[in-house]
């Protein structure tokens, strides 16, 4: 059973509760998926999904999805571990309604947004220099860096200017707050990481067993 779907992300927008509580919702695109490959050995079952559309593929690509009998220039393609494959065939067409429900927690992993270079003020909050006493100058300076003769370096993993974003993060024990079979759409509630229109993998969360006592 596939618990877990490629998606894009469309819009963020609000909702309303059947209480009446206006709600942060993002509205993404998660279907249809196509299965494009499936792996049924003993100890590593897997399936590819298919997911999007573009314009041109390389002719490698175009023949690995022709393989699964699908005529479509699919734009990404992603595998996942899953415990039985029984209720999948390859070509196949899976849709949203089949994998979430609303009220599902999931998860949500993407990139996020570019940042370009970034000094240390705006990609680690540092709190910048004095404001007066003369200090034009030092009002954005990340401050020393460094140690005296023992050890003589900067520590590797130091916060200092670089490169901000574009990284990947998940975002966990999110909520599906409806799914839309008709145009295929999930609205979650709250906010997931990525530009509009960015690949999303969206996928249940594990059950967490029940303690006892």
């Amino acid at each position: 059973m596939i618990t877990a779907l490629l998606a894009t992300k469309q819009a963020q927008t609000q909702a309303f509760t059947p209480e009446g509580k206006r709600i942060p919702v993002t509205v993404v695109l998660a279907g249809p998926n196509w299965v494009t490959e499936m792996s049924d050995a003993k100890n590593a079952k897997h399936v590819q999904l298919g997911f999007g559309s573009i314009k041109n593929l390389s002719k490698p690509e175009i023949g690995h999805i022709k393989k699964a009998g699908l005529d479509k220039k699919l734009r990404f393609l992603r595998s996942f571990t899953v415990s039985d494959v029984a209720d999948l065939t390859l070509g196949g067409e899976v849709k949203v309604e089949q994998v979430f429900q609303a009220g599902d927690r999931i998860r949500v992993q993407g990139t996020s947004k570019g940042k370009g270079f970034a000094s240390a003020i705006k990609r680690h909050h540092f709190k910048g220099g004095p404001r007066s006493h003369g200090q034009s100058d030092r009002e954005r300076a990340p401050g020393s860096i460094g140690q005296t003769t023992t050890p003589g370096r900067v520590y590797k993993g130091k916060r200092m200017a670089g490169r901000m974003g574009n990284d990947t993060v998940t975002v966990r024990n999110l909520t599906v707050f409806a799914v839309d079979p008709t145009t295929q759409t999930l609205m979650i509630k709250g906010v997931v990481p990525g530009a509009k229109n960015g690949l999303l993998v969206v996928s249940k969360e594990p059950a967490h067993p029940v303690k006892k006592g």
